[in-house]
Formats: structure tokens, sequence, C-alpha cells
């Protein structure tokens, strides 16, 4: 990591890859695979073994470390950014969305960009999935409840809308 600041997790940029909680997960599996390999590569050095070995790199870990400008060179520099990576995926926001289809990765891209746009720079969603929803969504963050559904939008509006009809009818 950078020698003149140490990054904690609260600076970490999350690139557009990382949609979900389970998104951040992997970058925590991919940090510590990486490590593992690399302390392995480093042993082996040791032991004077000549085999040369390079960690292969995932692409949204490669982009995460190049967003942050971050290193992953050195064994404490990865205990650090590993560390800090568990801290992310626990205290990271969360916005539960429910559709009624399942949504396309390009569309909960573009939908945890503006999120993070909007609401927090390292908020990811939970896609959740109710085929009676019909259309719309449920959202839901730790203290509120929106319902954005077509079911809510017309909630109350019976009335208004029987009677648009019959006049479409001739009534």
């Amino acid at each position: 990591m950078n020698e003149q600041k140490i990054k904690t997790y609260t600076d970490f940029v999350l690139p557009p890859s990382v949609v979900t909680r389970r998104d951040v997960s992997h970058l925590i599996r991919d940090a510590e695979w990486v490590d593992n390999e690399m302390t392995t590569a480093q042993v082996r050095a040791k032991a004077g073994s000549n085999t040369p070995t390079e960690a292969a790199i995932s692409g949204t870990f490669a982009e995460f470390l190049e967003q942050n400008k971050l290193t992953f060179d050195g064994s404490n520099e990865r205990s650090a950014l590993i560390k800090q990576l568990q801290l992310l995926k626990e205290k990271v926001p969360v916005i539960h969305m429910t559709f009624a289809v399942k949504a396309d990765a390009e569309s909960l891209q573009k939908l945890v960009a503006w999120v993070r746009e909007s609401i927090h720079p390292q908020a990811v969603i939970e896609v959740g999935l109710q085929p009676a929803l019909v259309a719309g969504v449920y959202l839901r963050t730790p203290n509120k409840v929106h319902d954005l559904s077509v079911r809510a939008l017309l909630a109350g509006r019976h009335e208004p809308l029987v009677k648009e009809l019959e006049a479409l009818r001739g009534n």
C-alpha cells in the first residue's frame, strides 16, 4: 500500500464491477489467494527453487488496486489490505432492492454507479426477486422502506381509475 499514508476501508473506491457484498467477498478471496501465492513463492525462493511464479490477479482485483493506487508487494501491505477489505465487507452500506425479474449485470452496474454518486460512494446493493411485484422496485435501507411499485402508485386510486374506464366505455 502507499507508504506515506496507509489507506483504511473508508478511503477505498470500489470499481463499478463490485455491485454486491458478495463481490466485496470476492475481492477478499482474490487478495488472500494472491497473498498465499506470493508467500509460497517467497518461501520457495528462500529454499533455493529457481521456478519463477507470478500470481495471477483477477480483473476486478487489479482494477481495485489501480483505482486506489495500491501496491500488493510486501507481506505487511498485503496483510493490512486484507484486514481493511474485511472491515469494508462488514461496514459497507447495503441497499436492498427487490425486482420482479432478474436484473442483468450491466443494469446493476449502472444502478450501483448512480447509488454511489447520489447516496454513498461505497454503497452496494443486494438484489432480491419477487415475481408478484409486476413492475417497479421495493427499496430497503437500514432505516427506511420505499415501495416504488406500480401497485403502490395505484393504491388508493381505485375509484378514479374505475370512473375513467367507465367514461371510456361510455357508461
